[in-house]
């Protein structure tokens, strides 16, 4: 993967600062505000800063992953974008202090009380091949890696939440059978949807939202004292998976995608509604159990995926049904060396 394409100052130092350049840390801290935090440019330097961790870009520094400089710029920009959720989702963690009497049941209630779907029922119902295509490159940022930035916490816990913790991303990275890792599973809907499926290939098309989604899981799994929240991330997360996966499969064969692409959402129609109650009992369960004091953090992630994860739902949604964007390439295909700029 390539390095991408700066969207404004801050991500132009840090992709610069990545490949070996020079950084002026007190000029790009200065530009990176609370008010510049949920741009695209802010949220694409930040992203660039995890990504070092988990595949890398073939045309950084040897040495980037350990730069002082982006280090102390990343932990600047997570302390703005922690301190900012935390705020955002102060009441709901309140409320759902009050809406039960195990951790389960308060994840259980901030679900219920999540905003609706309409961008899975768009797909479900109504959306072209190519505004379904344009949603599968969109998320293609997370799936073609999906679960690894939940592997880390797998270190900061211990006994039963760690073995549950365990079987469940077992399960994700395919039981024992490559062929069946989700991450590649959902590499083939794309190539079946005729997508480019090249790790990376779609991060220059994709929007702030989606990418503040990413960077909300890289910050959580990023950090050990952020543990519980990691974990209540992965049991929203779960938990809100099934049904819009059935909705998005029912769209895919309505379009006419080849049966791959359906195939991938039919997995976690089946896999998430167990996960679902592995995550709410023997892991976030166990896990507070075992330390009480992170159960705050726990709802923390809940309440944080649900806001952020609604919002990047929206935010696509709004940009497949608005008139402008039926007429206008927002994703790489097979073939085509373009991205939308």
């Amino acid at each position: 993967m390539q390095l991408p394409r700066p969207r404004g100052p801050v991500s132009a130092a840090v992709v610069g600062a990545v490949r070996g350049g020079p950084f002026d840390a007190t000029a790009t801290t200065a530009t990176t505000t609370a008010a510049t935090l949920s741009g695209a440019d802010v949220q694409l330097a930040l992203w660039t800063a995890y990504e070092l961790g988990y595949r890398g870009f073939d045309d950084a520094d040897a040495d980037a992953e350990r730069d002082l400089r982006v280090l102390a710029w990343r932990k600047h920009a997570e302390d703005l974008l922690e301190q900012d959720l935390r705020a955002r989702t102060a009441t709901m963690v309140a409320e759902a202090r009050e809406a039960g009497r195990t951790v389960g049941e308060r994840i259980a209630a901030l679900v219920r009380e999540a905003p609706g779907a309409p961008l899975t029922r768009l797909l479900q119902k109504h959306a072209t091949r190519e505004q379904f295509q344009a949603y599968l490159a969109d998320r293609s940022v997370y799936h073609l890696k999906e679960t690894d930035p939940q592997v880390r916490v797998l270190g900061w816990i211990d006994g039963p939440a760690k073995v549950a913790h365990a079987e469940l991303l077992y399960d994700e990275y395919g039981g024992g059978r490559p062929e069946r890792l989700h991450s590649h599973l959902f590499a083939e809907a794309m190539r079946a949807a005729g997508l480019d499926a090249t790790y990376g290939a779609h991060v220059d098309t994709v929007g702030a939202a989606t990418l503040l989604s990413n960077n909300v899981m890289g910050l959580f799994g990023s950090q050990r004292r952020l543990r519980g929240a990691a974990l209540g991330h992965l049991a929203a997360f779960e938990a809100t998976s099934t049904d819009p996966c059935r909705r998005i499969a029912a769209g895919a064969e309505r379009v006419g995608f080849p049966a791959a692409v359906a195939a991938y959402f039919h997995e976690h129609v089946e896999a998430d509604a167990v996960h679902e109650q592995v995550v709410l009992g023997d892991i976030c369960g166990a896990a507070v159990a075992a330390d009480p004091a992170i159960e705050d953090d726990v709802l923390l992630g809940a309440a944080a995926c649900l806001v952020v994860d609604a919002e990047a739902a929206r935010a696509l949604h709004d940009l497949l049904v608005a008139e402008d964007a039926r007429s206008t390439p927002v994703l790489r295909v097979v073939g085509d060396e373009r991205a939308a700029s």
